[in-house]
């Protein structure tokens, strides 16, 4: 598979999608009027384009506005909750047992099996083929919800790191890692870095999670979360710094 270039890995972005980029990344999840502003300009955004789109967002319930700044609202709170998950799983000892999902149920709606899909994909399991999905038994808090349309079995594939090349194209995973990684730890802020820190976050949620022993040399993933940690702390920081300068733009 072709390797994709950080542009390919970002979707276009918009003033909202900046917008919950940057608070969705923020802990705690609130910022200045004039930082999202200021970050909307490096996209070319005019900061009257970015206040509207805060307005709308407020009107609608996305956010919440105090004193000029600006708070995630509940339901991009629970959003970000299941982020911080999906990008920090915990794996635990791993002792050669796999999870296996067979899915049971036919006949149902193409909404219902993408929302399977969808469900069984955010879990980190791959499909072995059409309604079999696998993989190590060795993410910590991160259990299927329950779900009537399929049958949980353990099992111990022969061969394992046959298994997991033959679910996961690992080579273009972690090359794509690079990618973003390369991007994300040049110093300064800037529109290459924004990008790369929301490119790291999907680049993320989708890492297999597998254990050390099925994994290649040099597995990038959490080089890639140590950068996006990084990031995220000297964003606070010149977050910080900008609460002390009241600005008219905010009013």
């Amino acid at each position: 598979m072709p390797i994709r270039t950080l542009t390919e890995l970002t979707p276009p972005m918009t003033a909202r999608s900046v917008v919950l980029s940057l608070l969705l990344g923020a802990r705690p999840a609130r910022l200045p009027g004039r930082e999202i502003t200021r970050t909307g300009e490096l996209f070319g955004m005019a900061p009257s384009t970015m206040r509207a789109a805060l307005s709308r967002m407020v009107a609608a319930g996305d956010l919440v506005s105090e004193d000029a700044t600006y708070l995630l609202g509940a339901r991009h709170l629970e959003r970000q909750a299941l982020q911080e998950v999906l990008v920090n799983p915990r794996r635990t000892p791993f002792d050669g047992q796999w999870d296996m999902v067979v899915v049971v149920v036919s006949g149902r709606d193409a909404a219902a099996r993408g929302a399977l899909r969808s469900t069984l994909a955010e879990h980190r399991y791959a499909e072995l083929r059409e309604g079999v999905w696998m993989r190590p038994a060795n993410l910590a808090g991160h259990d299927l919800p329950p779900q009537d349309e399929v049958h949980r079995f353990a099992t111990t594939p022969a061969e394992p790191v046959a298994l997991v090349h033959q679910l996961w194209d690992l080579e273009t995973w972690a090359a794509e890692a690079r990618v973003i990684l390369a991007a994300l730890t040049v110093p300064g802020q800037s529109k290459e870095r924004f990008m790369a820190a929301a490119a790291a976050v999907r680049h993320l949620r989708t890492d297999p999670a597998l254990p050390d022993d099925l994994l290649p040399d040099n597995w990038p993933a959490d080089e890639l979360r140590w950068a996006y940690d990084d990031y995220r702390a000297q964003f606070a920081e010149l977050s910080m710094r900008e609460k002390v300068k009241p600005t008219r733009e905010d009013t």
